[in-house]
């Protein structure tokens, strides 16, 4: 956070940038953000080309509001994206995925704070004091799961992932790269719908409820040790 903007600095107008693709909740979001401080502009965005193209195009904005679901990106790449366009901007997540393992991520993935999406408007004010004072912000009752008495065993990812029969095995990887049921139905030659069916059988047999936080588990166990040597292989 040392090359992050201090928001609070110099005490001047700051600009915003809110990326969901919710125009109600965009439109919620920017009367909390302007109850909370003197904003010189809050524009907003329903999908991350969008939200890239006014960071690129336009003058950079000193906060991003971001959230990890978005109609062309799902998950931390819209996140990574974003901070390598916006290196000083404090981004804080607002997603529904607010979980501690997906918590832990977005935080090493360059997020400098995250805020379960339907808190309470005086969390997303503790929220972004905190971010523009420099310090990570992170829900009540957040958990890192990395730490030594967290309650999630190392080996817990690996176990489930060992479950997965060779094609679910080659589907999770695919997910990983970022591609969508009708790509990995092409790249497999399969069925989109035979795609979906393994999809949520892979979800069942990891535990989780969507294809991000099958992801973080996957690179939580370092997925590659693991995935089939033979890529055809039924």
């Amino acid at each position: 956070m040392n090359e992050r903007l201090k928001l609070k600095n110099d005490g001047r107008q700051i600009r915003a940038l809110v990326v969901d693709d919710h125009p109600l909740f965009c439109d919620a979001l920017t009367l909390t953000l302007q109850s909370i401080a003197d904003f010189e502009e809050i524009r907003t965005a329903g999908t991350l080309e969008k939200a890239l193209s006014i960071v690129t195009n336009d003058a950079l904005p000193d906060l991003v509001i971001l959230d990890l679901n978005l109609p062309d990106v799902n998950g931390l790449d819209g996140l990574v994206r974003l901070r390598t366009a916006a290196p000083r901007a404090a981004i804080l997540i607002a997603s529904s995925m607010a979980d501690n393992r997906m918590i832990s991520h977005a935080l090493k993935a360059g997020a400098d704070g995250f805020v379960p999406k339907h808190s309470q408007r005086s969390v997303f004010r503790r929220a972004f004091e905190a971010v523009a004072d420099g310090v990570p912000f992170v829900p009540d009752g957040y958990i890192d799961p990395h730490e030594p008495n967290s309650d999630s065993p190392p080996d817990d990812a690996l176990t489930r992932l060992g479950t997965l029969t060779n094609q679910q095995a080659r589907i999770l990887s695919l997910i990983c790269e970022g591609k969508l049921n009708k790509q990995i139905a092409y790249d497999l030659t399969i069925a989109e719908t035979t795609v979906k069916a393994h999809v949520t059988a892979i979800m069942r047999k990891l535990g989780v409820h969507s294809r991000t936080q099958a992801v973080l588990i996957a690179q939580e166990a370092s997925f590659g040790r693991v995935l089939p040597s033979q890529s055809h292989t039924p």
